[in-house]
């Protein structure tokens, strides 16, 4: 009587959510990992290479923002002997170590 005739028809396929939201899902995951987590592994691999290489007469930044100059190095252990001042030495794990300037590097800006 007062039904439309568009509720008496039969509703079409109803689309799988599943692969709707599989590649909207991939192509997210494709952006984070160029343009994040790619980037990050490479910076981690170069600051490994360059706190692995430090040397004698290095000038060295600490994580805690302290400026010296690098003594001696242990092959055995993970430590570096640092002159933050003069007769201040104190020995420093290479993994705290947030920068390293060689000898003739001049200062980043």
């Amino acid at each position: 009587m007062f039904v439309s005739p568009a509720f008496a028809q039969a509703a079409g396929p109803a689309a799988d959510p599943f692969s709707s939201l599989l590649i909207p899902m991939l192509l997210m995951l494709a952006i984070f990992y160029f343009f994040l987590i790619r980037p990050q592994a490479a910076r981690a691999k170069e600051h490994k290479e360059r706190m692995n290489a430090v040397r004698r007469g290095d000038t060295v930044i600490t994580s805690g923002g302290m400026v010296g100059r690098v003594l001696k190095v242990s092959d055995t252990t993970d430590e570096v002997e640092v002159e933050l001042a003069d007769n201040l030495k104190v020995r420093i794990i290479k993994s705290t170590l947030m920068d390293v300037r060689s000898k003739g590097e001049p200062v980043k800006e």
